[in-house]
């Protein structure tokens, strides 16, 4: 039953997971404490986190169609990666000695950039090792690793807030050593893979020439149409701030969001594997829009512990069940730039996003940008669940 279970889950895929569960270790013991480091203890407005999160988001997704292309192009992807994960270490050195909101913007950004840098890659070189019919699984397993560094970080950043008095700044340090062991861990055991049909090619730019299919196409607009209604998770943080928890219960909560998103990716993977990635993806989108309006109409801080696994429990349908979507729609040697397609597209809709959640929080009210979103979440619900699904391609 175990080896039935797990069976398409090579090494390299392990391996891969592994190094981003460490990485997710040490950005979720920072990420939850940043929007309330600048806040509290630098002092900035709510419409500066909006901005530092459009900026650094969008830069990660900016990046990814060229970090995609240029991984078809050379045929090998671990040296993105590489290079990603180690940049995104440095980027917690770089917030924990800030004296300013501008300085943890730096920060954010190479965090970012170094994100931007190794996804499409690594999300190409899952999919080149893994067989199609496993698809769904394979990211499952990787986002329920992925996730449970997301869930174990925040848990020691609420422990080293106990027995360092609230010292953020010493949170942002201490993370620096998982993200550190996490590029070891990669450069040591991640095993490359030459695509041998793009290497040493000069790939078509046009899209039109990379072939994308049309179910490929209408996804990434209804998901672009979604992202300009899904703000970063800064502001469900502050939401829960908002409505009276403290910093340590705030963190332990997005920590229960993350533990259900971990428990649930792997068996919602497995499922999408069976009954196909769309049908989950619908329901995704349509329980985001429905933990958004819930989220916006709350006015109970006790309400928020069923909203946050809900929330988890969206993640799960969506986040790795998309990316094994998205493999089942693009050919072999554009892998890399189609999940770079899809993420630089998505991405672009990150900054504006934000900054309007920053705004509509602080001129209509801290309930608006949650409206928002579920409304745009309910038209990209719409286009998806409308559009006729074509055969899937290799």
């Amino acid at each position: 039953m175990f080896g039935k279970v797990f069976r398409g889950i090579g090494r390299n895929v392990v391996a891969i997971s592994l190094v981003s569960f460490l990485n997710d270790i040490s950005s979720e013991m920072v990420y939850p404490v940043v929007p309330i480091f600048l806040v509290t203890v630098l002092n900035a407005p709510v419409t500066i986190v909006g901005l530092i999160e459009g900026i650094a988001e969008s830069t990660a997704n900016l990046l990814r169609v060229f970090s995609g292309y240029f991984s078809d192009r050379s045929g090998r992807r671990k040296p993105f990666m590489t290079g990603g994960y180690a940049l995104s270490a440095l980027s917690k050195l770089v917030i924990g000695a800030a004296s300013g909101w501008t300085l943890v913007m730096g920060g954010r950004f190479l965090d970012r950039f170094g994100k931007g840098v190794r996804t499409s890659a690594r999300d190409a070189l899952l999919a080149g090792v893994s067989e199609e019919r496993y698809r769904g699984r394979v990211f499952g397993f990787h986002r329920g690793l992925d996730t449970l560094g997301a869930m174990i970080g925040p848990l020691i950043a609420l422990v080293l807030l106990k027995v360092f008095a609230g010292n953020l700044r010493l949170i942002f340090y201490l993370a620096f050593l998982p993200a550190v062991a996490g590029v070891v861990l990669l450069v040591a055991f991640v095993h490359d893979i030459r695509t041998d049909n793009g290497a040493g090619k000069r790939l078509p730019w046009k899209l039109r020439d990379i072939k994308l299919d049309r179910s490929f196409k209408v996804f990434l607009l209804a998901s672009t149409v979604f992202a300009l209604g899904n703000s970063s998770d800064a502001f469900i943080i502050l939401r829960a701030h908002s409505l009276g928890f403290a910093v340590g219960t705030t963190i332990l909560a997005y920590a229960l969001f993350n533990i259900v998103y971990a428990v649930f990716s792997f068996p919602a993977g497995i499922i999408s594997d069976r009954v196909g990635q769309k049908k989950l993806l619908l329901w995704g989108f349509a329980l985001f829009a429905l933990i958004y309006f819930l989220f916006g109409i709350t006015g109970r801080p006790g309400f928020l512990w069923v909203l946050f696994p809900l929330y988890g429990i969206y993640m799960a349908l969506t986040e790795g069940i998309g990316k094994a979507y998205i493999s089942l729609h693009a050919r072999g040697e554009f892998a890399g730039t189609t999940y770079g397609v899809y993420q630089t597209v998505t991405g672009l809709a990150a900054f504006p996003a934000s900054l309007a959640a920053g705004f509509l929080w602080r001129y209509v009210g801290p309930g608006a940008p949650f409206f928002f979103g579920a409304a745009m979440a309910l038209i990209a619900l719409g286009i998806f669940g409308l559009a006729r699904e074509e055969a899937a391609g290799g």
